[in-house]
Protein backbone atom coordinates (compact mmCIF):
# COMPACT_ATOMS: atom_id res chain seq x y z
CA UNK A 1 0.00 0.00 0.00
CA UNK A 2 1.32 3.30 -0.95
CA UNK A 3 1.77 6.11 1.68
CA UNK A 4 0.39 9.36 1.46
CA UNK A 5 0.87 12.44 2.49
CA UNK A 6 -2.06 15.40 2.58
CA UNK A 7 -1.81 17.93 -0.17
CA UNK A 8 -2.24 20.79 2.32
CA UNK A 9 0.43 19.11 5.20
CA UNK A 10 3.00 19.05 2.17
CA UNK A 11 2.81 23.05 1.33
CA UNK A 12 3.15 24.07 4.86
CA UNK A 13 6.34 21.72 5.30
CA UNK A 14 7.81 22.85 2.21
CA UNK A 15 6.57 26.76 3.05
CA UNK A 16 8.09 26.46 6.74
CA UNK A 17 11.37 25.38 5.30
CA UNK A 18 11.81 27.29 1.69
CA UNK A 19 11.13 30.89 2.19
CA UNK A 20 11.16 31.11 -1.71
CA UNK A 21 8.50 28.45 -1.99
CA UNK A 22 6.45 30.77 0.20
CA UNK A 23 7.32 33.96 -1.77
CA UNK A 24 6.82 32.17 -4.89
CA UNK A 25 3.10 31.53 -4.01
CA UNK A 26 2.33 34.69 -2.45
CA UNK A 27 3.51 35.97 -6.10
CA UNK A 28 1.41 33.16 -7.82
CA UNK A 29 -1.76 34.33 -6.24
CA UNK A 30 -1.29 37.95 -7.07
CA UNK A 31 -0.50 37.33 -10.70
CA UNK A 32 -4.01 34.72 -10.73
CA UNK A 33 -5.65 37.91 -9.13
CA UNK A 34 -4.48 39.89 -11.74
CA UNK A 35 -5.32 37.98 -14.63
CA UNK A 36 -9.16 36.79 -13.82
CA UNK A 37 -8.72 33.65 -11.66
CA UNK A 38 -9.34 35.03 -7.90
CA UNK A 39 -11.05 31.02 -7.00
CA UNK A 40 -7.70 29.37 -7.21
CA UNK A 41 -5.54 33.12 -6.21
CA UNK A 42 -7.96 32.48 -2.97
CA UNK A 43 -7.13 28.81 -2.09
CA UNK A 44 -3.58 29.58 -2.41
CA UNK A 45 -3.62 32.71 -0.21
CA UNK A 46 -5.89 30.32 2.48
CA UNK A 47 -2.94 27.53 2.46
CA UNK A 48 -0.42 30.59 2.71
CA UNK A 49 -2.24 32.31 5.41
CA UNK A 50 -2.60 28.32 6.90
CA UNK A 51 1.07 27.96 6.20
CA UNK A 52 2.66 31.11 7.87
CA UNK A 53 0.69 33.71 10.05
CA UNK A 54 -2.33 31.58 11.03
CA UNK A 55 -5.64 32.51 10.47
CA UNK A 56 -6.09 33.85 14.35
CA UNK A 57 -3.02 36.15 14.03
CA UNK A 58 -3.75 37.16 10.95
CA UNK A 59 -7.31 38.50 12.45
CA UNK A 60 -5.59 40.43 14.77
CA UNK A 61 -3.34 42.32 12.08
CA UNK A 62 -6.27 43.23 10.13
CA UNK A 63 -8.91 43.42 12.93
CA UNK A 64 -11.27 41.17 11.01
CA UNK A 65 -12.93 38.29 12.34
CA UNK A 66 -11.29 34.77 12.00
CA UNK A 67 -14.63 33.44 10.22
CA UNK A 68 -14.80 36.22 7.44
CA UNK A 69 -11.22 35.56 6.62
CA UNK A 70 -11.87 32.14 5.99
CA UNK A 71 -14.85 32.83 4.33
CA UNK A 72 -12.65 35.79 2.20
CA UNK A 73 -10.28 33.34 1.65
CA UNK A 74 -12.82 30.68 0.54
CA UNK A 75 -13.50 29.51 -3.24
CA UNK A 76 -17.03 31.61 -3.34
CA UNK A 77 -15.20 34.18 -0.91
CA UNK A 78 -15.60 37.76 -2.30
CA UNK A 79 -12.96 39.82 -0.03
CA UNK A 80 -13.03 43.96 -0.86
CA UNK A 81 -9.78 45.48 -2.36
CA UNK A 82 -9.66 46.82 0.89
CA UNK A 83 -9.73 43.66 2.75
CA UNK A 84 -7.22 41.73 0.43
CA UNK A 85 -4.62 44.79 0.57
CA UNK A 86 -4.76 44.26 4.38
CA UNK A 87 -4.33 40.27 4.26
CA UNK A 88 -1.65 40.74 1.34
CA UNK A 89 0.44 43.46 3.45
CA UNK A 90 0.45 40.62 6.57
CA UNK A 91 1.55 38.07 4.16
CA UNK A 92 4.39 40.58 2.99
CA UNK A 93 5.66 41.55 5.81
CA UNK A 94 5.53 38.02 7.32
CA UNK A 95 7.40 37.17 4.17
CA UNK A 96 9.82 39.78 4.26
CA UNK A 97 8.92 40.63 0.80
CA UNK A 98 7.62 43.40 -1.39
CA UNK A 99 5.57 43.23 -4.00
CA UNK A 100 6.18 44.65 -7.43
CA UNK A 101 3.52 44.53 -10.32
CA UNK A 102 4.91 44.43 -13.69
CA UNK A 103 3.03 44.56 -17.33
CA UNK A 104 4.62 42.37 -20.45
CA UNK A 105 2.97 42.44 -23.75
CA UNK A 106 0.93 39.16 -24.92
CA UNK A 107 1.41 38.50 -28.61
Amino acid sequence: MTLTRDFKETVHARVQRDSAFAAALLDEAISLFLNGEPETARLILRDLVNATVGFEELAIETSKPSKSLHRMLSAKGNPTMDNLTAILNVLRKKLHVDIKVQTISCL
